[in-house]
This record gives C-alpha cells, structure tokens and sequence, in this order.
C-alpha cells in the first residue's frame, strides 16, 4: 500500500533564541519560538509522516501542554515519529520540502539539512530533498517575522 502526507509549520522568529532548522543550527540575528526548539522543518515532516499513516500530528503526541517536553530537540521528535511509522510497518519512499523564508539562506545547510534527516529516518539521503523560497516581501514571512515550512512524503507498507 503506498500512502501520501502532508505537513505545514510556522514559527515566529525573535531575539535571543537559536536558529535551528532541519536540525542544523544556523547563525541568524533572531531564532524560532516554540515549547520544543520550534523546528519548523522537523515539524513539518513530522506531521507529513504521521498523517500519511492517519496518526494525527506532532501536536497530539508531543502537546505544548506537556512540561515534561519544553525545549526538546526536534530530531528526537521524528525519530519517534519513525518509530511509529516502524511499528505500523511503513517505510518511506521520499519525503518533498520547502522551507520558506526570507532569510537565513537556507542552500548552505541543505546538504546538512538531509544528512541529519535521513539519518533519523532511517532512509537514504536520495529519498530526502529540500528547497527554499522567499514570498518575495510579502506577508509576515516576507517581513522577516517567522519561518514557515511544509513538507509531503509518500510511505508504503514494509
């Protein structure tokens, strides 16, 4: 059985937090605000997975409710996503994402970007891509207020 997901995330960005995309920490003048550390690019895989299966989101799993959980490295996010998609007996095909931002770049941390991701999920670095864009100025993104990211994955039945 091959099945679709899709996710979207968006965090705003402010002063004195890290800037942490794709797992990567990236020198920027603001970071992302969040319970977790507000990977936007994680979290959007995460609920692309998760949805593929029809399990919800990272929300339902990990909840910002939780204080248990406050500051939580994303990759530890989607390694236990991988783990439920394990236990369900999918396995990943690709996963497709846009980070969309106006700035950091992102194209300097992608290959870093993929490493990281496709070593959590277990897969190869060629089922992974990742591209950025800008909304060329428009909007509070295109005002440099927050980082949004959206990601779609295909999974299929081990």
């Amino acid at each position: 059985m091959i099945r679709v997901g899709q996710g979207f995330d968006v965090h705003r960005l402010v002063l004195g937090k890290p800037c942490i995309i794709g797992g990567v920490h990236i020198e920027h003048t603001h970071g992302l605000e969040g319970h977790s550390d507000a990977d936007v690019l994680l979290h959007a895989i995460c609920d692309a997975l998760l949805g593929s299966i029809g399990k919800g989101d990272i929300g339902q799993h990990f909840p910002d409710t939780n204080p248990a959980i406050k500051g939580i490295n994303s990759r530890e996010i989607l390694r236990s996503v991988i783990s439920i998609l394990q236990k369900e007996k999918y396995e990943i095909v690709n996963i497709d994402c846009t980070v969309i931002c106006e700035n950091p770049k992102i194209s300097p941390h992608t290959k870093k970007m993929i490493k990281y991701i496709s070593e959590d999920c277990q897969c190869s670095e060629s089922q992974i891509n990742i591209k950025a864009t800008t909304t060329e100025r428009m909007g509070s993104l295109g005002r440099g207020e927050g980082i949004a990211a959206q990601a779609v994955c295909i999974v299929t039945t081990v």
